[in-house]
C-alpha cells in the first residue's frame, strides 16, 4: 500500500532544513521552530572545525536562519560575534529568501590551551566583546545595525539580551546543537552535526501587556525593577524553558510534535515551512571587483611566481584564480 503524503502540521512534514512559522492564539505568541541536518553539516564539514569551534557556529547558524526568515523584503541579515577569546570570530549570514552562508575564525594555539584546561563553554571561547546584528535591505537603504555586549555564558542568553534591550519584544530564544553518530546504508560509521531552535516572542494587540521589568543595575540591586509579567508571557516563556536541547535536534522528535508537546493545550498552528539552502554569494566577477581596486604594486605582491592571484572564499571555500594581468588598472 502506498505511502500517504504527509499534511501541514503532522509529524515530519517540514523536516530538515526547513524553519516553521507557528501561532499559539490562546497566548498571544508567534515564533519559528528548525532542525538543521544536511545544510548543516556540509558547512561544517567543508571547514573541518574542532568540535568547540562548530557548536558555536551551528548555534549562530541557527539563530540566523530563524531570524533570517522572518525579513519581509529582499535583503541580508548578518550575525556576528567579535570577541578575544579563542574563537575571535563567528559569522553567520542569511540572503532573503534562502539561502545560508557561514564561517568561523580561531586562534589554533588559544583553542588547544582551552581544551587542555576544559575551558570549552561557549563565553570562555568567545572572551569579552560583541554580537551584532545587521540588516542590510540593498545599496540604496540604511543599514540597521543593533550591538550587544557578549554577556552571557551561551549564545542563547546573549541574543535574549539583544532582544531585550533593541527590540523590547518579549522573546525566548532556545538552541541546541548534537553529533551524531551511526552508520549509513553500506554499514560504514559517519559523523553528522546537527542543530535545532526555536524562537518564541509576545505580541499581544495591547502594547502595555509586553512590558518587561528593567535588567538588573548590577551588584545583585534589582529592587524597584520588578513588573509582573504578563500571565500569558509567563505561560509561555515556561513552557520554550522545559525544552530540553535533545528535544530540538532529536530527526524522531522533528518540529511539529515539539511544538504540540509544548502548546497542544493552547492550540498551535503551524504555517508551509521555509527551506534554507547552503549557498554562497561570492563569484568571480565579485572578486575580481576586489582586485581592480588594488593598485599595481599590492597586485604584484599579492601574484604569485607564475603571475597568478589565488583567492579562496572564507564563507565556501571555494578558489579563484586571476591572471595579473586581469585585474592591472589601466
Amino acid at each position: 500500500m502506498a505511502e500517504t503524503a504527509l499534511k501541514l502540521g503532522e509529524p515530519g512534514y517540514a523536516g530538515d532544513d526547513h524553519v516553521l512559522p507557528f501561532q499559539v492564539e490562546g497566548l498571544d505568541v508567534r515564533g519559528r521552530a528548525v532542525q538543521l541536518g544536511p545544510m548543516l553539516d556540509t558547512i561544517l564539514g567543508r571547514h573541518d572545525y574542532p568540535a568547540p569551534v562548530a557548536r558555536l557556529l551551528a548555534e549562530a547558524i541557527a539563530l540566523t536562519v530563524l531570524l533570517g526568515t522572518s525579513l519581509k523584503f529582499e535583503g541580508k541579515l548578518i550575525v556576528q560575534t567579535k570577541g578575544d577569546g579563542p574563537v575571535d570570530l563567528l559569522v553567520a549570514d542569511f540572503s532573503a529568501p534562502q539561502d545560508v552562508r557561514a564561517y568561523a575564525r580561531f586562534d589554533q594555539a588559544a583553542l588547544d590551551a582551552a581544551i587542555a584546561a576544559g575551558a570549552t563553554e561557549p563565553h570562555e571561547l568567545l572572551g569579552k566583546g560583541i554580537l551584532a546584528f545587521t540588516i542590510d535591505q540593498g545599496a540604496h537603504m540604511q543599514r540597521y545595525q543593533g550591538i550587544v555586549p557578549l554577556d552571557g555564558h551561551t549564545l542563547e542568553e546573549i541574543a535574549g539580551v539583544y532582544f531585550r534591550q533593541s527590540e523590547q519584544i518579549p522573546t525566548k530564544v532556545r538552541l541546541g546543537v548534537a553529533e551524531l553518530y551511526d552508520r549509513d546504508a553500506d554499514g560504514k560509521a559517519r559523523h553528522r552535526w546537527r542543530a535545532g531552535g526555536m524562537v518564541a516572542q509576545f505580541l499581544p494587540q495591547s502594547p502595555e501587556r509586553m512590558r518587561q521589568a528593567d535588567l538588573p543595575g548590577g551588584d545583585g540591586d534589582d529592587a524597584g525593577h520588578r513588573i509582573d509579567e504578563d500571565d500569558h508571557w509567563a505561560e509561555a516563556k515556561a513552557m520554550v524553558e522545559t525544552i530540553d536541547a535533545d528535544e530540538l535536534t532529536d530527526p524522531t522528535v522533528g518540529t511539529e510534535r515539539l511544538l504540540f508537546r509544548l502548546f497542544h493545550e493552547r492550540g498551535v498552528r503551524v504555517y508551509p515551512p521555509q527551506q534554507v539552502f547552503d549557498r554562497c554569494s561570492c563569484s568571480r566577477e565579485k572578486l575580481k571587483g576586489v582586485l581592480a581596486a588594488l593598485s599595481a604594486e599590492e597586485i604584484a605582491h599579492t601574484a604569485d611566481e607564475q603571475g597568478e592571484i589565488a583567492v579562496t572564499c572564507e564563507f565556501c571555500s571555494t578558489t579563484y584564480r586571476f591572471e595579473a594581468a586581469e585585474v592591472l588598472p589601466h
